[in-house]
């Protein structure tokens, strides 16, 4: 078998199915996703990648049948090869008009660590920094994150013409990733938060992403305002977090016969909007793509539902 295919067994990919507020444009044979107030911006590029096309080749299950899929991976992954992923990410980058400039990406560790990053500090392409957010405010200079379910966020200053691009999974949420890298650019750059505007890109969605107990409990914890991001019993699931065996206590069942411990579902754009929102950026200047990364697997790819799947990137630069 050729070893750039992967097997896999995940449930039938689901077609998207409704349409969003941002601009899906083809470029090089992909399809690149925008997000309007960006794209106004005329000193500003950017992009955010999506699943089809690509030189990757990944064993699709699809309509009871299975074939090989073409696919725009832009992630080192097992089942990929290291020439095919390069290759994705030349058209990719060229597609977002990326080809001549530095790209700057990151080793993400699902952390609050912000990396600023000039020409004169750009940082190794074998060497990445371990961080999960980057900012500048210089031109020529692209930042790119990957995801696959997390949250890729987007911001520009549109004043002191400052970028940031954030990986914001559900740790990077509750670490409020967001609002530390906006603190950053006010500290380097003078930025206002009045001033910014911020894309929030494909992500996991409240209706496919459930979490348990322990999640439930640190949101709890550190937000006053956790309920409005939560589908299901936050407040009875992050007391109970506190107590493992109350369970088999309530139940009266035998080890090893404990019902499943109940699970809640989380809204990690919400809650990223609420961060940015908080933190002073207008609510009118945050949007987001209105796709689940679960719910579109033919658009995007989805580590939660897939397992075995490519990664997508999201790049901001200032021309």
């Amino acid at each position: 078998m050729n070893p750039a295919i992967a097997k896999r067994k995940p449930p039938p990919r689901k077609r998207s199915r409704k349409s969003s507020p941002w601009n899906l444009r083809r470029a090089r044979g992909l399809q690149i996703l925008e997000a309007p107030q960006l794209a106004q911006l005329d000193w500003l590029a950017h992009g955010f990648s999506t699943r089809p096309g690509g030189a990757s080749e990944l064993e699709s299950h699809h309509d009871g049948g299975e074939s090989a899929e073409k696919v725009l991976n832009l992630g080192f992954t097992e089942w990929d090869s290291r020439e095919r992923v390069l290759k994705n990410r030349r058209d990719f980058l060229a597609a977002v008009h990326a080809d001549e400039m530095r790209v700057i990406g990151l080793r993400q560790i699902h952390s609050d660590i912000v990396q600023v990053v000039s020409s004169a500090n750009p940082g190794s392409p074998v060497d990445a920094p371990k961080a999960d957010a980057l900012i500048t405010n210089e031109p020529g200079l692209w930042l790119v994150v990957q995801v696959a379910d997390c949250v890729p966020i987007l911001l520009a200053d549109t004043k002191r013409r400052a970028i940031a691009a954030i990986h914001s999974g559900w740790r990077g949420t509750l670490q409020r990733i967001a609002e530390k890298a906006l603190g950053r650019m006010q500290m380097e750059f003078g930025t206002q938060p009045g001033d910014v505007i911020a894309a929030l890109g494909p992500g996991i969605g409240q209706c496919c992403f459930e979490v348990g107990p322990e999640v439930a409990a640190e949101f709890a914890a550190k937000f006053l305002n956790a309920q409005e991001w939560f589908k299901g019993p936050l407040d009875s699931l992050a007391r109970r977090d506190s107590d493992p065996n109350w369970l088999p206590w309530l139940t009266r069942r035998p080890p090893g016969h404990a019902l499943p411990a109940p699970r809640a579902h989380l809204d990690l754009i919400a809650a990223n909007r609420a961060i940015l929102s908080f933190a002073g950026v207008p609510p009118t200047h945050i949007s987001s793509s209105g796709f689940c990364t679960a719910c579109c697997t033919d658009l995007f790819f989805s580590y939660r539902r897939e397992r075995i799947t490519g990664r997508m990137m999201a790049a901001i630069a200032i021309l």
